[in-house]
């Protein structure tokens, strides 16, 4: 049947994910350390939102947007780890096609607007550092309120397209997937007909989303080193690369493990085993929402000397 002539009693009503394949006998065990990380990420990404909220000293562009990125590693990990935890334990992998096109949307749509706070967070060190005098006026609240808005419609305008080229495809009865989540490529794959639209459109989005974020926070990066370097003493140069540390740290997190999935599962899916490529793709979401409170956290002293404060004022309402 061809693929535009596809309506919706032609879809699939539910679809399984089956977790890791090959490492089946030992989901129990794997659940475990993925249930703490979530378990981590969702203490350490709250702590820091209540620390920069309840402080009207962090209301700062750096930590206005260190708070979106909190907010946004919270909803990619409890979009997706939710559910993996109950594959892994509980083998309840069944979801219902319109529900796996929800989380795949939501994940596709979280990660880009992440992509899109690290390069606002580039942009943000690049002004403190390049033009300094001018910081407050350039990121203000109101200039910053329009980068997370743009940050958020820019991610649902090239990840809407997936539902509709998803939608569109034959499925012939296939629905197991081998993955712990749904996300484009995988639905697709399992499609009885052509999917190298899928696949193109797939690889623009990346490069035009990620890839272009990256290039940008790259000479963003160019641009501060350079102003670094011209700074007339050490102290200063040292205190200014201190700033962007922890920023570099967060880029790193989130682009490897990113670029290696994609990459894999477009390319190298002969070369990397099954069961490896889905245990990354687990990783993926869950690293960076562990370690980017803890990155942040441990380097940034305002953010390091609130935290008893927090804790005691927690302590008190109890």
């Amino acid at each position: 049947m061809p693929a535009s002539n596809i309506s919706d009693k032609d879809l699939p009503d539910t679809l399984f994910l089956t977790g890791i394949p090959g490492l089946e006998w030992a989901h129990v065990w794997i659940a475990i350390p993925f249930c703490a990380m979530y378990l981590v990420a969702l203490a350490g990404n709250t702590t820091l939102i209540l620390v920069i909220v309840t402080d009207s000293a962090l209301h700062a562009p750096m930590y206005l947007f260190l708070g979106l990125l909190s907010l946004t590693d919270l909803a990619l990990s409890s979009t997706t780890v939710p559910k993996m935890l109950a594959i892994l334990w509980f083998q309840a992998g069944e979801i219902s096609f319109d529900g796996c096109l929800a989380q795949m949307f939501c994940v596709h749509s979280i990660y880009a607007l992440e992509s899109s706070v690290l390069l606002a967070m580039a942009f943000d060190r690049y002004v403190a550092i390049c033009n300094p005098l001018r910081y407050t006026s350039i990121l203000n609240h109101a200039v910053i309120g329009r980068i997370g808005l743009v940050g958020i419609l820019r991610s649902v305008a090239i990840v809407s397209p997936f539902i509709f080229l998803l939608r569109r495809l034959p499925y012939c009865q296939h629905h197991v997937m081998a993955h712990t989540y749904c996300e484009h490529m995988g639905i697709a794959r399992l499609a009885c007909a052509n999917i190298t639209v899928n696949i193109v459109y797939g690889l623009t989005v990346a490069l035009l989303a990620m890839g272009l974020d990256s290039i940008l926070i790259s000479i963003s990066y160019g641009f501060i080193l350079h102003a670094v370097f011209h700074l007339p003493s050490r102290d200063a140069q040292y205190k200014a690369l201190s700033t962007c540390g922890s920023h570099l740290g967060v880029i790193l997190v989130f682009y490897i493990p990113a670029f290696f999935s994609f990459l894999t599962h477009r390319f190298g899916q002969h070369q990397v085993p099954r069961h490896v490529h889905i245990f990354l793709a687990n990783l993926y979401v869950l690293v960076p929402p562990v370690l980017n409170p803890i990155i942040y956290g441990a380097r940034t002293k305002e953010i390091r000397s609130r935290l008893p404060r927090l804790l005691h004022l927690g302590k008190i309402s109890i």
